[in-house]
């Protein structure tokens, strides 16, 4: 697109459409292993790299493409590799900025299944980790090592909600000479924009609100040009590449997401406000009260503070499976970021396998419960809590 300066609900439904003679008004979807070349020298060509062309789906795919470069211009990125799922993402940008003897620094409190990753995948490649307080900037500070080559956090966290300072980490990480990737999943583009807070890298699970209606599993990453061409090599040569079907759906997932964050974000923000009086919560997770301790930060470098809300009950896990057994409009289940709201027990899901210490140190107790709030009417939604808070 011409004008930078279009809003994100524009830019989702009009950035980079593929072309064709006929001017589809729809993304195409190129259900292709493959393609077909007029002569040899033409195929010759294009996989000499003297010319651009679509070789194999693995790593040259028009519709992936298609969501690759609007997903990039909604983050304000130069350039965005797709991939088989958000894990796949974050697996993927470790092995190409990390190798054996560097060190990652990242967030002690992460998604369950990213600190395996890190704990249980990267140490077999000689990758040292360790974990900072995501929001003490001095914490960080003082655990950045000579070896240290990339900083990871989400911001939001996931479960608790608590905000990382970006700028200010970007400082940290330029000095020691390291990247910044930031998982903004929780708040999307829409929302947020890292790179324009100094971040280096944008990590997404696309399953989540870029979709927004949990029908396909994909991640993306989101950098300048030069990491996106490392990344690339990468994808060409590993593959944990997108499916074009997936692809499409989460284009067409883009052209709703600024209306549907704008949605959550309201929907969320009124729960929040009436969990916090209830007399049977004892704490609520969400960056949209006042109360909470990064509020000030996160009106600075967000538009909005997204659709997750977790709280702390009286009556530790007992209670709180009481609560998630006996609502009725909310899914039982660990996925997040879909028009359905949504309802689980961090601790015994996805966090579990942090282990009892882990979650401690993160704040995950026996008592959170944990709501990606959709786009249900938000009265029907305290009713329906308030019925199984009553339990």
């Amino acid at each position: 697109m011409k004008n930078v300066n279009l809003k994100p609900s524009t830019l989702g439904l009009r950035a980079a459409i593929h072309r064709t003679a006929e001017l589809e008004h729809s993304p195409a979807i190129f259900q292709t292993s493959s393609f077909v070349f007029h002569s040899a020298e033409a195929a010759a060509a294009v996989f000499s790299g003297k010319k651009t062309g679509n070789i194999y789906s693995r790593f040259t795919n028009p519709t992936v493409q298609a969501f690759e470069r609007r997903l990039a211009v909604l983050e304000g990125g130069e350039s965005c590799i797709a991939t088989a799922s958000g894990m796949a993402a974050i697996l993927t940008a470790a092995l190409v900025f990390l190798k054996a003897g560097d060190h990652l620094l990242a967030s002690r409190t992460l998604f369950g299944t990213t600190i395996n990753l890190f704990n249980n995948v990267l140490a077999k490649f000689g990758i040292e980790v360790s974990y900072a307080d995501p929001c003490d900037l001095k914490d960080w500070a003082a655990k950045i090592q000579k070896n240290t080559r990339l900083l990871f956090l989400e911001t939001p966290t996931n479960p608790l909600g608590e905000v990382a300072d970006i700028a200010g980490l970007s400082k940290i990480a330029r000095k020691a000479g390291a990247r910044l990737a930031v998982d903004n999943c929780l708040l999307t583009p829409a929302l947020q924009k890292p790179l324009e807070l100094g971040a280096d890298l944008v990590i997404h699970s696309a399953t989540k609100y870029l979709d927004g209606q949990g029908r396909c599993i994909g991640g993306a990453i989101v950098s300048n040009k030069e990491d996106g061409e490392a990344l690339f090599a990468f994808m060409r040569s590993a593959g944990p590449s997108l499916s074009p079907f997936n692809a499409w759906v989460f284009l067409k997932g883009l052209e709703t997401m600024a209306l549907r964050m704008k949605a959550h974000c309201e929907h969320a923000q009124k729960i929040a406000e009436w969990l916090a009086k209830h007399p049977r919560v004892t704490k609520v997770y969400y960056a949209g009260l006042k109360s909470h301790p990064q509020h000030r930060l996160a009106k600075k470098q967000s538009t909005g503070f997204g659709g997750i809300v977790s709280f702390e009950l009286k009556g530790g896990q007992a209670a709180a499976f009481r609560v998630i057994n006996k609502v009725e409009l909310f899914s039982i289940t660990a996925n997040l970021g879909d028009a359905r709201s949504t309802i689980t027990h961090p601790s015994t899901t996805t966090h579990n396998r942090m282990g009892a210490a882990a979650r401690k140190a993160a704040g995950i107790g026996d008592d959170l419960v944990r709501l990606s709030v959709g786009l249900e009417d938000p009265d029907d939604l305290i009713a329906d809590l308030k019925q199984a808070l009553a339990s």
